[in-house]
């Protein structure tokens, strides 16, 4: 594509901190044109070239429940949403994750994975919704502290700054709930209300037991995708998976480094034996 006609008190010097120029000395006496000249038409086709390069995107999901991620439910609409986006964009989706939580559950390791693969292929995370996930301060602080750009697909224009603003929003809530609470609380007290006793301790223990189950079972739920992309790639060690996933910054349920037992013991809560019997699904 020919070079339009541009004047040539074009400010040329704002554009070239952006783009590296070649020598231009030597480009216009090659060429037989002013130093302006070939300035303004390697500009030119640089950005053009940069247009014509395809955007990544790295999809990224997240439903409630592992019943809702089974059966698609809330899923399909948050594909559809990305998808709808995406194809009016220039683009090349290379890689998508669906985090499966609860409402008590903080941990995001599908979204740790997802930063993880942006960062390494310099793409954009992409979202279907932000008021939801802008209102996790896991979610927050992960892209936060990334540096990877994200994009919400229901609100393109919004920014980092936009989920900045978004996440002071936040915390001031959570600092009023908490000061709520607190005054609440003394003054229940100063009423004489007794706040607590081991009776309610005791029968709270099995309940709490089952959280922590369930919640164990969420992270599960999380972890096994990610283990299906790794031993389809032929990997059918426990150490080896454990390795990747350290790499990628995927934590254990609580937080910790995975190594071999811990790997066994994720996908045997899962009902598989082993790794050879977990890539028979894929």
């Amino acid at each position: 594509m020919p070079c339009p006609v541009v004047p040539m008190r074009v400010n040329i010097l704002v554009i070239s901190n952006v783009i590296a120029l070649p020598d231009i000395h030597l480009l216009s006496r090659n060429r037989g044109r002013s130093k302006s000249e070939t300035t303004v038409s390697f500009l030119y086709n640089q950005i053009m070239e940069r247009k014509m390069s395809p955007v990544r995107y790295i999809a990224y999901y997240r439903v409630s429940t592992a019943a809702q991620g089974r059966s698609g439910l809330g899923l399909e609409g948050q594909q559809a949403a990305v998808a709808s986006y995406l194809a009016t964009q220039h683009h090349e989706l290379v890689g998508s994750f669906t985090e499966i939580e609860s409402g008590r559950n903080s941990g995001r390791p599908q979204l740790t994975a997802a930063l993880a693969q942006a960062r390494r292929q310099k793409a954009t995370v992409v979202i279907a919704k932000l008021d939801r996930l802008a209102r996790s301060v896991a979610f927050i602080s992960a892209i936060m502290e990334s540096g990877v750009e994200f994009i919400a697909a229901d609100m393109p224009a919004a920014n980092r700054l936009t989920i900045q603003i978004m996440a002071v929003i936040a915390e001031n809530e959570a600092r009023m709930i908490s000061e709520r609470t607190k005054a609440a609380l003394a003054a229940a007290k100063a009423r004489g209300v007794v706040l607590g006793n081991r009776a309610s301790v005791i029968a709270a223990q099995p309940m709490a037991r089952e959280v922590i189950a369930k919640q164990a079972d969420n992270h599960a739920d999380n972890i096994i995708p990610t283990l299906k992309q790794i031993v389809k790639s032929g990997v059918r060690s426990v150490h080896v998976v454990a390795e990747q996933l350290n790499q990628r910054g995927v934590r254990t349920a609580r937080g910790g480094q995975w190594h071999g037992t811990t790997i066994l013991n994720l996908i045997r809560r899962r009902g598989f034996e082993s790794l050879r019997e977990l890539a028979q699904t894929v």
